[in-house]
């Protein structure tokens, strides 16, 4: 279940009303001297126009080496990376999501949404077929374990993506893989989704480089993938498909994957971050719950943030939800929204003791070794209009534990600088 795109409309009343004179304040940086001790101008991070620093001559091109110094032209270059909001970005991020809680989808849309997500994926694709999305080619550069297992004579190895969409994960893996034994299994919520990808010629053609297999699978459900047991996968793929799940789902689908994939199996996460220019430009009727909306198109997405992730991903606590007031309302560790969903979640984890229900610290043992978890941060600019857009994604690695002790996973939550930043996450 792939998010739909919705472009960045840089006409947007949203975004002319920012203020774009200042730029944001830049992050600390090293810069490297150059040989010489003697006083030389300083070498520093990457410059596209810059024949003598330009990776793109090379590589290929290395994204996230771009920051934004005190000195520079924000509108030199189309994007910036790991640049914090603003003030100004901010405030009007926090009219925006009062504006969105005070017009909220109305409960009888609310449960047309939420009651069959999958009539409204299979519209999508309906509707968009593989031409509508690029390639995903920064995985490797992203994820390095799909380089060891993509490598030749790395052995019998199984990689599950869940959300497959058109493709444009499962293709490009395999396209650059060596690995003869490698068994991709590309899984979409979405039957038209699935049917995209046995129709594509990459999909037919005959290789002698690993084999790929295309199903419909909800990851929320209690049955797995066809052709996969539990402890089978070596990697699982998660790329902006969890938050297309609602909160209520989380649950289910985490120890999906964790029935599924082998002890020291890695999940490979990419996700929307809270603050997102796709969350502030959200209208009026479109809220659902808190960072929970739904598109023009019917489709869901959620806002994570970090601290949330990290929890979602090692089960170590879950308080008790408070109010259903929406001016007032609390939030529980997760970040959604108090509501009558709440007293039912409880009861239904009474019954299971696996999750507690109490609103006591949880001291199940967790699931995850929370490998890295950071937030990617973007900032896109029009050059011609002067306008600035901020772009907020979260990406981590998760590693299944077996017989770990409660509250022994590695907390590692850090901004860090990843090296990609989202060309088709461009909604």
């Amino acid at each position: 279940m792939e998010a739909s795109i919705e472009a960045v409309d840089a006409s947007s009343s949203l975004i002319a009303s920012l203020s774009l004179n200042s730029s944001p304040p830049a992050p600390s940086l090293e810069v490297t001297p150059s040989c010489s001790p003697s006083k030389q101008p300083l070498t520093l991070p990457h410059r596209s126009h810059d024949p003598s620093n330009n990776l793109k001559r090379s590589d290929p091109f290395q994204f996230g080496s771009r920051y934004l110094l005190p000195t520079d032209d924000v509108f030199e270059f189309n994007a910036w990376d790991h640049v914090e909001t603003d003030e100004t970005y901010n405030r009007h991020a926090e009219a925006q999501y009062s504006n969105q809680r005070q017009n909220p989808v109305s409960p009888y849309d609310k449960h047309r949404f939420n009651a069959d997500p999958e009539k409204w994926w299979n519209r999508f694709y309906t509707n968009n077929t593989s031409n509508f999305f690029k390639d995903r080619k920064w995985l490797h550069q992203e994820f390095p374990i799909l380089r060891s297992v993509t490598e030749k004579d790395a052995g019998p190895k199984v990689v599950l993506e869940v959300g497959a969409g058109a493709g444009n994960t499962a293709f490009p893996i395999i396209k650059a893989n060596e690995n003869e034994e490698l068994v991709l299994h590309a899984c979409d919520f979405s039957r038209k989704a699935v049917e995209l990808i046995r129709g594509s010629p990459l999909f037919n053609a005959p290789s002698s480089k690993g084999q790929i297999n295309a199903s419909v699978w909800d990851v929320s459900s209690s049955d797995l993938p066809e052709g996969l047991g539990e402890d089978s996968a070596d990697v699982v793929l998660l790329v902006f498909i969890f938050s297309a799940l609602s909160p209520q789902q989380w649950d289910a689908a985490v120890k999906n994957i964790h029935r599924l994939l082998k002890p020291g199996g890695e999940v490979c996460f990419r996700d929307y971050g809270r603050g997102d220019l796709a969350q502030v430009r959200f209208k009026k009727g479109r809220w659902m719950e808190e960072s929970f909306y739904v598109r023009g198109d019917g489709t869901r997405v959620y806002f994570f943030g970090q601290d949330e992730l990290r929890d979602i991903w090692n089960g170590v606590r879950r308080p008790k939800s408070g109010t259903e007031d929406v001016q007032s309302e609390k939030l529980d560790i997760r970040g959604r929204a108090a509501s009558n969903a709440a007293t039912k979640d409880e009861n239904n984890n009474k019954a299971d003791p696996t999750i507690p229900g109490d609103g006591s610290k949880d001291t199940r043992k967790p699931m995850f070794d929370i490998v890295s978890l950071g937030v990617d941060r973007r900032l896109l600019v029009n050059r011609q209009r002067q306008l600035k857009m901020y772009r907020c994604w979260m990406q981590g690695r998760f590693r299944k534990l077996e017989h770990a002790e409660p509250n022994s996973c590695r907390r590692d939550h850090r901004n860090f600088p990843s090296n990609v930043k989202g060309r088709e996450e461009q909604h």
